[in-house]
């Protein structure tokens, strides 16, 4: 039975872990508070930890790193994080597939692809793209073998908490009610489906091929506009979507961590933000869920609640 070590429950961590019990793999779920989740082993653990971090891999075949600490503590927690990962894969000889994100990338011109330059001038984008070469450099030496797995703002049944497309969004449409949220909602955007992301990072490390890459998820793209257009029709309902102005982020920001490190982030709402996952629907074989399959999950379950 092949053994996972997935470091992370939340979302994306915790749908990765039911799919890989569902697959009949022995999983052990590793967090701070050692969450437990159905079918897993729970284990506490401190990431940033690499005598730890070492000992809970040391008999696991894939490492799934799948944790994110709060924004305002990404640049103190991040770096220590991804260098006991680093340690771990390398003591364990476990492949290591890390959850990214699109931020490296920066403000894109165009469709982000696997190989899109990353040009990002952020603080939160420099924090992940500088982890992920570090991994990447530890794969290149040979000491590792490591992927990236890329996704864009993701959603899900029963998402809650600072989700762009989450509980806040689906309940104010569903009510007849203005969603208000970051940026322009008339552009277009990439969602990532939870449960497709967590089919990508099980793909990525079965792949037989060349390591030391990045892979996207592949993800619908619709503005916020148009997806509260076609919540109302579905359901007979008359949401609309509103942008908080970018002074109010900015203002927020000046008294809330939380708030000036959204409102820098602010601007992949503020140009088309699209994911192109061409080469990884070709190699993996994964494919997104049909929009209007995930849209419908998504919104019944906040239908329901």
């Amino acid at each position: 039975m092949t053994q996972h070590l997935v470091v992370g429950a939340g979302w994306v961590g915790s749908e990765l872990a039911r799919q890989l019990v569902a697959r009949g793999d022995d999983v052990t779920v590793a967090t701070r508070s050692g969450t437990a989740l159905a079918g897993a082993t729970a284990r506490s653990l401190d990431a940033s930890d690499p005598v730890a971090f070492c000992l809970a891999a040391e008999r696991a075949h894939t490492i799934f790193l799948c944790t994110n600490p709060p924004y305002p503590d990404w640049a103190r927690r991040w770096p220590p994080v991804f260098a006991a990962a680093i340690a771990a894969a390398s003591v364990s000889g476990a492949n290591l597939v890390v959850m990214g994100n699109l931020y490296p990338y920066g403000s894109p011109a165009g469709a982000m692809t696997e190989h899109s330059p990353e040009t990002t001038t952020e603080s939160k984008g420099i924090i992940r793209r500088d982890g992920w070469h570090r991994v990447l450099d530890a794969h290149d030496r040979g000491e590792i073998r490591a992927v990236e797995v890329r996704a864009s703002d993701y959603f899900g049944a029963g998402v809650s908490g600072t989700a762009h497309l989450g509980k806040a969004f689906f309940s104010a449409v569903l009510a007849s009610k203005t969603a208000r949220g970051v940026g322009r909602p008339d552009l277009v955007h990439s969602w990532s489906f939870i449960p497709d992301i967590a089919a990508t990072m099980i793909a990525a490390a079965v792949y037989p091929g060349s390591w030391g890459r990045v892979w996207h998820v592949p993800s619908g793209a619709y503005s916020r506009t148009d997806i509260a257009a076609q919540l109302n029709a579905r359901y007979g309902t008359h949401g609309t979507v509103a942008g908080y102005p970018q002074w109010m982020l900015r203002s927020l920001g000046a008294v809330s961590p939380l708030m000036r490190e959204v409102y820098q982030s602010s601007y992949q709402f503020l140009v088309p933000y699209v994911i192109d996952s061409a080469e990884t629907e070709r190699e993996l074989g994964i494919h997104a869920t049909p929009w209007d399959e995930a849209l419908v999950t998504v919104a019944e379950s906040y239908r329901t609640r």
